[in-house]
């Protein structure tokens, strides 16, 4: 198989969980930039980093990239890359774009300029006048940043956050992605117990329960890729066969999701149900002061309301006061709770042990991280 280049994107601040994700996978080469995580492969990583990435958004297959301040060098460079050893005769190729701080700001003229430069190059290759396009898609991305292009192909579809098992949500739903990377940066484990007290749609829950059962998160869905005759079907199958006898089915969890709306409660059941962990989780409709649990040095992680609506905000700094009122109670546990909540650390009484901006959509957040003591060498492995 040949070598070629592919871009995990990311989420703002996630860029360092896709890379370490990609490494885990067995991938070297790799390069961090703003938003993306850049890597050597073959074609099997296609099917892979598809099926096994939590926390990235998609994975593109990079095409070429060179500096381009006029129209004609854009459209000359591009059209002297090799499209055909991926786009077939039949194949269907829409040209999306983004331009940042270049002179070739008009997005629609590049998106334009570079469809007609596919188009010329293929015509040379293929030897006809007209394509009917009606063949596998092949998405292009022409994105410029700072006069520099890189053109790339999506290998995904829709975005890699949807998983497959959330087929109801209630407002505002966190993505599983960001779920994913919350649970995977408080390094919670399959043996220790987790409580989410604000569970919503149980996105948190799930993404921990698909942790620890180590379940490829792509497992139940489809990539655009699937369709391309560069990425045999032999390897899909292989991939998605390598990913079922990954599953730990021996693990233990002990997973509780609470929320107050019995709505939530129901769909977030739904929800786990479809992701086959449902056997994992304990859903409850109770207020957050009712969280009890008999287990030691286990871990919080929430995302509770923030208040961004007008009139919510005196009302959701009540309830951070309470939440650290009842945390506190929880002496040997590890909290992690992500917010916009700019004075958290104020009103929940404590300073954390540690914080990360994130994204939650477009709004800007910190993930606040308590630390709870070590626990004795006789208790690990215990629960």
């Amino acid at each position: 198989m040949a070598k070629i280049e592919l871009i995990a994107t990311a989420t703002f601040g996630l860029e360092e969980m896709v890379k370490l994700e990609v490494k885990q996978l067995g991938y070297e080469d790799i390069k961090v930039e703003n938003g993306k995580v850049i890597f050597t492969a073959d074609e099997a990583a296609i099917p892979k980093t598809n099926l096994w990435l939590r926390t990235a958004d998609r994975v593109l297959l990079k095409m070429g990239e060179f500096e381009a301040r006029s129209f004609e060098e854009l459209f000359q460079k591009t059209k002297a890359i090799p499209w055909e050893e991926w786009i077939p005769e039949n194949g269907k190729f829409p040209v999306i774009g983004k331009s940042v701080k270049s002179q070739l700001f008009s997005v629609p003229d590049c998106q334009a300029i570079v469809k007609k430069a596919v188009v010329e190059r293929l015509k040379s290759v293929y030897n006809v006048e007209w394509f009917q396009e009606d063949g596998p898609e092949y998405e292009i991305e022409v994105a410029l940043l700072k006069d520099v292009v890189t053109l790339t192909i999506d290998t995904s579809g829709a975005g890699l956050h949807k998983r497959g098992y959330r087929t109801k949500a209630n407002e505002a739903p966190l993505k599983e992605t960001l779920a994913a990377a919350m649970v995977m940066i408080s390094r919670w484990r399959e043996d220790r117990v987790l409580i989410d007290p604000f569970c919503g749609s149980g996105t948190i829950a799930i993404e921990a329960a698909l942790i620890g059962r180590n379940m490829a998160p792509g497992l139940e869905r489809k990539f655009t890729a699937e369709s391309w005759h560069r990425v045999p079907e032999q390897l899909w199958k292989e991939a998605r066969m390598e990913a079922l006898k990954a599953i730990r089915q021996d693990v233990d969890i002990h997973i509780m999701a609470s929320d107050m709306d019995p709505k939530a409660i129901k769909i977030a059941e739904e929800n786990a149900y479809q992701a086959g962990v449902d056997d994992c989780i304990t859903f409850k409709v109770q207020d957050m002061a009712q969280i009890a649990s008999d287990g030691k040095y286990g871990y919080i992680i929430c995302n509770p309301p923030y208040g961004e609506r007008l009139g919510e905000k005196k009302e959701v700094e009540r309830l951070y006061k309470r939440m650290g009122q009842v945390f506190s109670k929880f002496d040997t546990w590890s909290m992690y709770v992500i917010t916009s909540e700019e004075q958290f650390e104020a009103l929940y009484g404590k300073k954390a042990s540690k914080k990360r901006k994130l994204y939650n959509g477009r709004i800007k957040v910190d993930y606040y991280q308590f630390f709870g003591p070590k626990p004795p060498k006789e208790m690990l492995g215990k629960g």
